[in-house]
């Protein structure tokens, strides 16, 4: 099947996201679309799967103009997206997933799981049909949707950020299973990534965004990596972690964590971070890097252990009492966990301050504005009267790292601080915690890429099974880390 973006226009509330995109995707072959946070790559996505609707322009399957109004009239053209951030039912069974929609029975039935489990295992993914698909980590909620996608008979596949959760093996499977739907099964499979060198490895060809505009399409054997990154920020871009300072030797403990401990994920962790002081929790998927930081900031009760922050013991049975100890988390999913996504970005902004200004059970209106438009403007972050469902993966990372630095932490908690955003918008961000620690903020910082904690923290903690396995200085070797958590 053959797909045409002719023209497409769109905008929100004055300002453009697309201006006049025209992009050709064909059968049996793997669409790479790349550009900042902000290019309009997701929002053209949306557009291509009826999620969003296109002001101006056309959509042609196999040269014939379709109407796109919902997710429901792509799927019968055979066009499918796989979201970032995963759209599944929690209460339901991987199989009820897969199937929702194909059948008239909304339980599984024995010849469905079978059905399911042997889509699973031609797309090479270990997921157990019956299993409760909230109980899933995002990873596996991920495949699930992909595996929805081949159910239903899509003949295009959108893939949104499919590896920014992924270590590298995963990644590299994942990445497989893309060219074998388009060689293997004549698929047309479009590919949104941040990850330059997956993209130019895996796709046939290449369409760069900047702006809303289209900015070129090629091969991709004949692109490098810096090709994609003059076209898409049009400017130079400092790819290198920004220089952090020393800690000083009398600066204080503020978090300090002793045996923590919740079920089989977490099991007697033990860490300490001084102010100013920026150490890194590696590991694979599993690993319980997500669940300390959970556990830590009370959004999980544990079953055991002491956090103090800055001395004083925190309960554990609700953020609140770490909130009012100064402590912010970033959460690994922002659409999910961190943003109310049918509220404006300053809305969100607000959120984690309303205390502070409130007076006699109302909140002061001229001071969060000040607080918000200040932060807002000092982030970059743009069009925060609009929804934050509509922002950039960029922009709704900065407004949530936003709301904590207007409630002054003093430590932050940060889970993925750069997943799904560009590499504009990730040197942003690890200037952000930089200078967060240069001002004295303790920070403990969990992430997927290796290269990101080696290259940013001042310690990095290898957490192996729910267990610290090991400790390494900044700039240690990828190797040692890796071999630590687990990966040969």
């Amino acid at each position: 099947m053959d797909v045409a973006l002719d023209g497409i226009g769109k905008g929100y509330g004055g300002t453009t996201v697309l201006d006049g995109v025209s992009v050709a995707l064909r059968g049996g072959r793997v669409h790479g679309l790349v550009g900042e946070n902000g290019a309009g790559k997701s929002t053209l996505a949306r557009v291509l799967c009826g999620a969003v609707r296109a002001d101006a322009g056309r959509v042609l399957v196999d040269g014939e103009p379709v109407a796109l109004r919902s997710p429901r009239d792509a799927l019968r053209h055979g066009i499918a997206l796989v979201t970032q951030e995963g759209a599944i039912v929690p209460g339901l069974s991987v199989a009820d997933n897969v199937l929702l929609g194909t059948r008239g029975a909304l339980r599984a039935r024995s010849a469905d799981r079978d059905r399911v489990a042997a889509l699973a295992a031609r797309a090479g993914f270990a997921l157990d049909p019956s299993a409760r698909a909230g109980d899933l980590p995002l990873v596996h909620r991920q495949q699930v949707e992909i595996l929805r996608a081949l159910a239903r008979g899509a003949r295009l596949i959108a893939l949104d950020e499919p590896t920014a959760l992924l270590p590298a093996p995963a990644a590299r499977r994942l990445l497989r299973l893309a060219r074998d739907l388009a060689e293997r099964d004549g698929l047309a499979v479009v590919l949104i990534s941040h990850r330059l060198e997956e993209v130019l490895d895996a796709c046939d060809t290449v369409t760069v965004l900047r702006d809303g505009r289209h900015v070129a399409t090629a091969p991709a054997a004949d692109l490098t990596p810096r090709d994609l990154l003059r076209a898409m920020v049009g400017r130079p871009v400092d790819v290198l972690y920004p220089e952090v300072g020393p800690v000083p030797d009398d600066a204080p403990v503020v978090l300090s964590v002793r045996g923590l401990a919740r079920g089989r994920a977490v099991r007697g962790v033990g860490l300490d971070v001084r102010a100013g002081e920026i150490v890194g929790l590696a590991g694979l998927v599993g690993s319980g890097r997500t669940e300390t930081l959970r556990l830590i900031f009370g959004a999980d009760r544990r079953d055991a252990g002491e956090v103090t922050i800055a001395g004083r013991r925190v309960a554990g049975r609700s953020p609140s009492r770490a909130m009012a100890l100064g402590a912010g988390l970033v959460p690994e999913s922002r659409a999910e966990q961190g943003l109310v996504l049918v509220r404006s970005a300053a809305e969100n902004l607000a959120l984690a301050s309303l205390a502070e200004r409130r007076r006699l059970g109302f909140v002061r209106r001229r001071a969060e504005r000040s607080a918000v438009t200040g932060t807002a403007d000092a982030l970059g972050v743009g069009g925060v009267g609009r929804p934050a469902w509509t922002l950039s993966g960029g922009n709704q990372q900065r407004t949530v790292f936003g709301r904590w630095l207007i409630h002054s932490p003093r430590l932050l908690l940060v889970d993925e601080p750069t997943r799904g955003v560009d590499v504009a918008a990730k040197a942003h961000v690890h200037r952000l915690i930089a200078g967060l620690a240069a001002r004295g903020v303790a920070v403990l910082m969990a992430s997927s890429e290796v290269e990101e904690v080696l290259g940013l923290a001042h310690r990095v903690l290898v957490l192996r099974d729910g267990r610290v396995a090991g400790e390494f200085p900044r700039g240690a070797s990828a190797e040692d880390v890796l071999t630590t958590a687990g990966l040969r």
